[in-house]
């Protein structure tokens, strides 16, 4: 969320950014200066009326020592009251407007994202490795796993229904190998912490990462008493709002986690859409990195984020190049996002893989969570950024495809054996 002040004082740079994100200012603003001119001269006239309600009881006070007849002005001090009640009430009133329509503004995109529509606009910025080259016409997944009997979508549907999976013997080890490769990779090298958050939260959580209000259609709701819990769309959701309503040192920053967590999306409106394979699931797994960071540091580490993710692409041997996404195509939250598109050869595309952001104090001033600056009492906002460290389903499909034999067997990258206990997939033995 934005701050009051800042929307107020930049209302014409806060509607260029909107129309950069190819949003309607007056739709998204509403009539936002109206509501805040009138809420502040409520104020203005309840604070006047308070005055001069303090004036006549003093007034008031000397008249009945004097034995003089007050009558008058106590009506006067009564109806003063009343109308100093109808405006705080009407403030409220206007400040409560004022915040749902603060909820609604999108994030400001940071000065070095390029202005575009939509994903066609976004910029390449670097790419790693080559394709491979196949003597044989390359598979996709869905029909390698099949084959190789280690991804069954059939019983997952029997089980459960569509955009589920079931992994089999070494289908299920890679994605286990896959996991564990990753979390020690940012633990030991990157810096990382690891921790295991729960994968139900309270609306509160979502509220402060921004997937509550506006996005609850992509969500799975499950009602809980007199409240609701929701399952995780993504790590960053609970990890994040670990420090929801705390003051972190500075010396503290940046802190860097990690988890490991299953994801669970709705995936409203994308009926039609990657209906093969399991690119586009239900329920997937995903190591997830986020970090709290102080403001003037926040850049240098979104690019930190963005390197930890390519590294395990890198160490896996898959191609693949980073997008900077247009005003257009970032979440409402982001300020600056990366996306990390690792190379399909079964289906001759780049599929995202990894998307990281920096989101500013935007979700830190949802979720409340402040530093204590150095040498200063007041508190800021920190600057919150996540990045997915990897998507380990879409890792899977990318191990598959890249690394497929002309024999139907997949090829394990040599980063991953010592975790598999195997050199390839092959055949499950029933």
């Amino acid at each position: 969320m934005l701050d009051l002040n800042f929307v107020r004082d930049n209302l014409p740079l806060v509607e260029e950014k909107l129309r950069q994100r190819g949003m309607k200012p007056a739709e998204v603003l509403k009539n936002f200066a109206q509501v805040d001119a009138q809420r502040r001269q409520a104020i203005t006239s309840a604070e006047t009326m308070k005055a001069q309600r303090n004036r006549d009881s003093e007034e008031i006070a000397k008249l009945k020592k004097s034995g003089q007849d007050a009558t008058g002005l106590i009506e006067e001090s009564k109806k003063l009251r009343q109308h100093i009640e109808e405006l705080a009430k009407a403030a409220e009133e206007y400040e409560t407007r004022l915040q749902q329509v603060l909820v609604g503004i999108p994030n400001i995109p940071h000065s070095s994202v390029p202005v575009g529509k939509s994903a066609e606009d976004n910029v390449e910025v670097r790419r790693w490795g080559t394709p491979p080259k196949f003597d044989f016409a390359a598979k996709p997944h869905w029909e390698i796993g099949e084959q190789l009997g280690v991804l069954d979508l059939e019983r997952a549907a029997k089980v459960t229904g569509a955009r589920f999976a079931v992994y089999w013997d070494l289908g299920a080890r890679l994605e286990r190998a896959l996991a564990n490769f990753m979390l020690d990779l940012h633990t030991r090298e990157h810096g990382y912490t690891e921790v295991l958050p729960p994968f139900m939260v309270n609306s509160d959580s979502m509220y402060g990462t921004g997937q509550l209000p506006k996005f609850a259609a992509d969500l799975f709701k499950v009602p809980h008493g007199d409240k609701d819990l929701w399952l995780i769309p993504t790590a960053e959701v609970p990890v994040t709002n670990l420090y929801r309503d705390e003051v972190l040192e500075a010396a503290r920053l940046p802190v860097s986690l990690t988890a490991y967590t299953p994801c669970f999306r709705s995936e409203a409106g994308s009926y039609g859409k990657d209906v093969r394979g399991i690119i586009r699931q239900h329920q997937f797994q995903k190591v997830e990195m986020v970090k709290f960071a102080r403001p003037e540091d926040s850049y240098e580490q979104l690019e930190k984020l963005t390197h930890d993710a390519e590294e395990v692409l890198q160490k896996l041997g898959l191609h693949y190049r980073v997008m900077v996404l247009a005003t257009g195509d970032m979440s409402a939250s982001s300020a600056k996002t990366y996306d990390l598109e690792v190379w399909l050869p079964g289906q001759q595309l780049f599929r995202e893989i990894s998307s990281c952001s920096n989101f500013e104090s935007f979700q830190a001033r949802r979720a409340n969570i402040r530093y204590r600056p150095e040498g200063k009492n007041k508190t800021e906002f920190v600057h919150t950024l996540n990045g997915s460290g990897l998507a380990v389903g879409r890792t899977w499909v990318a191990i598959v495809e890249n690394f497929q034999q002309a024999d139907g067997s997949v090829l394990i990258p040599e980063a991953l054996r010592q975790y598999m206990g195997a050199d390839r997939l092959t055949s499950r033995k029933m």
